[in-house]
């Protein structure tokens, strides 16, 4: 019996020194109290379960005992406690009552029971603690684990009740807590109730590989991480020790009374869905048209419709100066404005749209199948108003083709391989344009709020020109290689059912 003690013992050992080690790389990448304590806690184990496994083989003495008891019995389930309620306390009360009752407990209890004399003899049996302290040891050990106890219990049931009704923070934190605290409770009363050295040694261990799970257990995308390095007013100053469980802050904060409408696109909008963001914002009116440079989005003026021009008229674009850069069939009013030659718009490859008869092309370089304006909008079987319109579409017309094909996917990706996935995805958008006349439309977005998100936004003539798109050699190889840069994919099947097609700004290279 003594060498499978021993056995385990090593193994909890390496397991808690591993451990340690772990926690210690995270703290130097971002200190946190939880972090701190629970780092106390694996070494502490290490050392416990390191001299239960030598006493076991060798026997034990005054040291192998005082150092199993010091760290063992009085650190490691201490400073767990102190570790869970860093984690799951919102106020920096508890959390200064969790440091200071550690750190005195400790202090007093390690000085009493390194100069309290032993009264027995040892072998290679494992010891229980009352039959070698004296009263005041003996008595200390107990408090301490009936404090430990009921901190666990206590942290566990807030944490438990947080997660069923809170957040992707709480429903995390919860997890961690019900793997921690029953194991610094089964220590606890394997300790205070004297039970086989194999079972306290194996609840030892137990709880090393919790503190490894808590730690190394995939978590959810926060995208407000970024969000608060770039707003450090937004919450309370903290030092580097009060940084709370996944959190990283004391208290949440009152969501501000109103929130005014910005300007923002469709990637902002699905980023801040998936990341939780609640509150009374107004989806809908942060979509509606706004003013030049980003104002604030304004109602129709006296004399003209929601789109700024004059009432009973739609789509109304500034005066061309040259007849040569109207849209098709239009008239002067309804004119793209003239451009030097030097800065004219790029021929686009003539496979996208029927024969032209001189008028130019407007060609969006790398960032999507590219279509001249009208002839996008023929695709989406979409008309434009007034006198010039396509005659297939008469009177104009914002309802497509009922057979379009639509997608959605949001990609999360692995930290640093934005770069690299973009450049996959304007190699994948160039062969697009060049080979797929079936596909509409095919951007990848960037999203400001979340900088590891990217949106690939696709429309196709019916679900066969889908299916063709899939079957494409640069289709193949752009799903073969993001997937040693993409974390996760949300895809959502769309369906158009209105639409307004113009040619995007270019960037010229």
């Amino acid at each position: 019996m003594e060498v499978l003690v021993a056995v385990i013992a090593f193994a909890g050992a390496v397991l808690a020194a591993i451990t340690t080690g772990v926690v210690v790389g995270r703290i130097r990448e971002k200190p946190s109290g939880w972090l701190v304590a629970w780092a106390v806690t694996t070494g502490a184990l290490c050392l416990s379960l390191g001299a239960i496994a030598t006493g076991q083989l060798i026997g034990f003495g005054p040291v192998t005992f005082r150092l199993f008891q010091i760290t063992g019995s009085l650190v490691a389930p201490l400073w767990l406690a102190v570790g869970v309620a860093q984690l799951v306390a919102r106020k920096a009360f508890p959390r200064f009552a969790g440091w200071l009752l550690g750190g005195a407990l400790t202090g007093v209890g390690a000085v009493i029971m390194l100069i309290d004399p032993i009264s027995s003899a040892f072998t290679k049996t494992f010891p229980p603690a009352d039959e070698f302290w004296d009263i005041w040891p003996e008595w200390l050990l107990r408090a301490v684990h009936v404090v430990v106890i009921g901190m666990l219990v206590i942290w566990l049931l807030i944490a438990v009740l947080r997660g069923r009704k809170g957040d992707d923070y709480d429903l995390d934190n919860m997890n961690a807590t019900v793997a921690l605290a029953p194991a610094g409770i089964a220590v606890a009363v394997a300790l205070e109730f004297t039970l086989p050295g194999i079972v306290v040694v194996a609840f030892m261990a137990a709880t090393a590989g919790a503190v490894w799970y808590a730690l190394a257990r995939p978590l959810a995308p926060y995208e407000d991480e970024d969000e608060e390095e770039d707003e450090p007013d937004a919450r309370e100053p903290q030092d580097e020790w009060s940084g709370r469980g996944r959190r990283g802050s004391d208290d949440r904060p009152a969501p501000p009374a109103q929130v005014p409408p910005r300007r923002s696109g469709l990637g902002d909008l699905v980023a801040e869905y998936r990341a939780g963001e609640q509150g009374d914002v107004d989806y809908a009116a942060r979509m509606q048209p706004s003013d030049a440079f980003g104002g604030q989005p304004q109602g129709p003026r006296a004399g003209q419709d929601g789109y700024s021009g004059p009432r009973g008229r739609e789509y109304t674009m500034p005066p061309a100066a040259d007849a040569d850069y109207a849209m098709p069939g239009a008239a002067p009013e309804y004119s793209m404005p003239q451009a030097a030659p030097e800065y004219s718009m790029p021929q686009a490859a003539p496979e996208y749209g029927p024969p032209q008869t001189g008028r130019p092309e407007y060609g969006v370089p790398a960032t999507g199948t590219v279509f001249p304006g009208a002839d996008m909008a023929a695709n989406l079987g979409v008309g434009f108003g007034g006198s010039g319109a396509a005659a297939p579409r008469q009177g104009g017309s914002v309802r497509p083709s009922p057979n379009i094909y639509g997608l959605l996917t949001v990609f999360t990706l692995i930290d640093g391989s934005g770069e690299a996935f973009d450049k996959l995805a304007e190699e994948t958008v160039e062969a697009v344009q060049r080979n797929e006349p079936d596909t509409l439309v095919f951007v990848c977005h960037g999203v400001k709020s979340a900088p590891l998100q990217r949106i690939v936004y696709e429309l196709y003539r019916d679900e066969v020109g889908y299916t063709e798109h899939q079957r494409q050699p640069h289709m193949e190889r752009f799903a073969t290689e993001r997937t040693a840069l993409v974390l996760a994919a949300n895809v959502i099947e769309l369906t158009v059912n209105a639409a307004k097609v113009v040619p995007l700004p270019t960037t010229f290279r």
